[in-house]
């Protein structure tokens, strides 16, 4: 038996159906977050050990896009500190970290590129994600996963990032001789803001 759908039926459905394919396409749009740096906005500190004293010091943010899929978690983009901007407020140490330890003039970038987002950013308040990526410093990549405590209020969004840097390890000169003792790792403390941007 075979049966013929009317008119107005079939017009029903064809509706129905590209309401459908539209609303999934913009859903699948609406996956989509991303969060913009404001460097002015965002500080970079170290810290660093030794026998005598701790080494306190800055570094200035260059640039950050991110890019993120809500469902899979998947990242893009990256976060970039300028290497050459290193200030421990002493010239003459600062001279022999660019020199001989970061080699600034060589590699005047660090950066972290993430991979992957795990756990949902809050539209507003404060939530905890785990961010995945790459850092690189000194022309080596490393594996990092960072807690990452992050803060939305309107498009607005900070993050607070603390994590060592076992830059020996990695393959970076240690300053440490016969008088001076320093830790064989450095803290590192960011605090990142900038603009977020996500589907309702």
């Amino acid at each position: 038996m075979k049966y013929e759908l009317s008119r107005p039926r079939a017009v029903s459905i064809a509706v129905v159906l590209g309401s459908f394919f539209f609303l999934a396409s913009r859903s699948s749009q609406a996956q989509q977050a991303t969060f913009d740096l404001d460097p002015a906005k965002t500080t970079v500190t170290f810290t660093l050990g030794d026998v005598l004293h701790t080494v306190h010091g800055t570094f200035k943010a260059k640039t950050g896009h991110v890019t993120c899929d809500l469902a899979s978690g998947v990242a893009s983009g990256g976060f970039v500190i300028d290497a050459t901007s290193g200030d421990s407020g002493n010239h003459t140490r600062d001279r022999k970290m660019h020199k001989e330890i970061l080699e600034s003039d060589k590699y005047p970038e660090i950066a972290f590129n993430p991979t992957k987002i795990v756990g949902k950013v809050a539209t507003a308040g404060t939530s905890t994600v785990q961010v995945e990526g790459k850092f690189r410093i000194h022309g080596s990549e490393q594996a990092m996963t960072l807690s990452v405590p992050v803060k939305v209020s309107g498009s607005a969004l900070n993050a607070t990032l603390h994590f060592a840097v076992p830059y020996v390890d990695w393959g970076l000169k240690d300053p440490s001789n016969f008088v001076l003792r320093v830790s064989k790792e450095v803290e590192i403390d960011i605090f990142a803001s900038g603009r977020y941007t996500a589907a309702p």
